[in-house]
């Protein structure tokens, strides 16, 4: 059976990316090679367009649409980074974006998605079906729909973030990657494995939204309540139905980590690496410190994301 996404479409998305996404820096950091007994190689997606690394993904599928659709514009629904990434994606290729959020979607996230030109429609995250809403909308205003995870060439542009790591940092024995609807995780596993099919890939989860590591210890997609969780961009309640059948083939293992360790490596990062990193984005670095994924040799991890409010950054590391 040919797979959903193949190594020659993360490929072609590099392709199709370059010159427009940018090309992240990898970083070390002693300190934290010390703490942790390993040599960690850091892709930085926080430096990313838009923040994200959702850039690459959205981009790579907003680009392939026919010029009649890309006329009538695109709609997304989103916790935020993706809300952005199509948002600019279709300000680049000349189109419009309709983007629904959750009502709770941090501000900063909303304001920058209008920024980028595009409507935002809120709706209640813990009542509605963004997945029903969201086609709703599309389907009333004749957009194509850019969903945020479960669409093959957005998981191929999000897996160029790992092709560039392992290009860059070379072989790895470990890639550790932050999960939530599965998308940077599906892609990056496809890119690592089929470069270095010994690799491990390791997902990490807040303890709050566990479903993917739940899905893949019942062998089928498990439903969880709406997580709550500091790690907003990883509030998922299941895993995609497309990035799950690649994830239970690829994945060999999920840590958790809690919102304290989610906190003390967006300190650790700031601090240490003057990097500033929003929770999702800091939850490979927090299992690495908090010992939650053992690390023998050489380890690479994705910050998948920075986009957070000087406030609520400062609220998060504030000691209780």
């Amino acid at each position: 059976m040919t797979p959903a996404v193949t190594f020659d479409d993360i490929r072609d998305a590099a392709t199709r990316l370059a010159g427009v996404a940018h090309r992240t820096p990898v970083v070390r950091s002693r300190t934290l090679d010390d703490l942790v007994g390993a040599e960690v190689l850091i892709k930085c997606e926080n430096l990313q367009r838009i923040g994200a690394f959702k850039f690459r993904g959205a981009y790579n599928a907003v680009s392939r649409l026919s010029p009649e659709q890309l006329a009538k514009g695109v709609a997304a629904y989103s916790s935020g980074n993706h809300a952005q990434a199509v948002a600019l994606a279709a300000r680049e290729l000349g189109s419009s974006a309709v983007i629904l959020v959750p009502e709770d979607t941090p501000k900063s996230k909303k304001d920058a998605t209008e920024g980028y030109g595009a409507e935002v429609v809120t709706y209640d995250r813990y009542t509605g079906d963004r997945v029903a809403i969201g086609e709703a909308l599309a389907a009333e205003r004749g957009l194509a729909l850019i969903p945020p995870y479960e669409h093959p060439h957005v998981i191929a542009g999000q897996g160029t973030a790992a092709l560039e790591l392992l290009e860059e940092a070379g072989s790895l024995d470990t890639l550790v990657v932050p999960v939530g609807g599965g998308g940077l995780i599906a892609g990056s596993s496809t890119a690592a494995k089929a470069l270095q099919p010994g690799i491990r890939v390791v997902g990490v989860e807040p303890e709050a939204g566990d479903d993917t590591k739940r899905s893949l210890a019942a062998g089928e997609r498990v439903s969880i309540p709406v997580p709550r969780t500091i790690a907003d961009g990883q509030a998922a309640e299941i895993p995609g139905e497309l990035t799950f059948s690649i994830n239970r083939e690829l994945v060999d293992e999920i840590a958790v980590v809690t919102d304290d360790a989610i906190r003390e490596a967006m300190r650790f990062v700031f601090e240490r690496l003057k990097l500033v990193v929003e929770p999702s984005g800091a939850t490979g670095i927090a299992a690495l410190l908090s010992g939650q994924v053992a690390t023998p040799g050489k380890v690479g991890v994705i910050i998948s994301g920075g986009n957070i409010s000087p406030e609520r950054f400062a609220e998060l590391l504030v000691t209780p």
